[in-house]
């Protein structure tokens, strides 16, 4: 037998990682940086949670743009239901706040989308944390503005997300890992500016 050709996907107890997992352990430090800099706003006071709002808005509406633009609603046929700019849009509004868009992003391909959608449905799952931090806080009028950090709360929108990362076949996985990482950049600028 020739040596190396055994294919390492085939031991026991191991295999390949998926897409998934791909784009976790490429974007694990831009991760963790990011959410360390958001932990640098207060969200138990009205000006830091209108801070951190405006910070997540100035990514948030150019990547949902440039999703719409490069046409996600043909990769992802809820898209409306996924798309959360009306909802952090109301909040600050409510907050005496306006959302804007603070950074660019580049066109997106049909895999930059799949990573664009993988950081911005990840972000859903820290949003529950965000919200007790909200709940907990003395100024009632924050709790009326988490539209954004509840939004699809009970549709399993990440689950879904999944199985459509899963079934991506034709994925380029360099692409989508290059548009994840940009789109944690830009809420790292975007956070840097609020």
């Amino acid at each position: 037998m020739l040596a190396g050709a055994l294919d390492v996907s085939t031991r026991v107890g191991h295999s390949l990682p998926g897409l998934r997992e791909r784009l976790r352990d490429a974007t694990a430090a831009a991760h963790r940086e990011l959410d360390a800099q958001m932990s640098a706003f207060d969200l138990t006071v009205l000006a830091g949670y209108r801070r951190f709002l405006q910070a997540s808005a100035g990514a948030l509406l150019p990547l949902e743009a440039g999703l719409v633009e490069g046409g996600v609603a043909r990769l992802f046929t809820d898209w409306p239901e996924r798309a959360r700019s009306a909802a952090i849009a109301a909040d600050l509004d409510r907050l005496g706040g306006e959302a804007r868009a603070t950074v660019s992003v580049p066109p997106l391909t049909p895999s930059g989308m799949i990573g664009t959608m993988y950081v911005l449905e990840g972000s859903r799952l820290g949003a529950k944390f965000l919200l007790k931090a909200i709940a907990d806080a003395a100024d009632p009028r924050m709790a009326e503005a988490t539209a954004y950090l509840d939004h699809g709360a009970g549709k399993r929108l990440w689950q879904s997300f999944l199985a459509k990362l899963a079934s991506e076949h034709s994925c380029d996985e360099d692409e989508a890992i290059e548009a994840a990482r940009s789109a944690f950049a830009a809420f790292e600028q975007a956070a840097d500016r609020a």
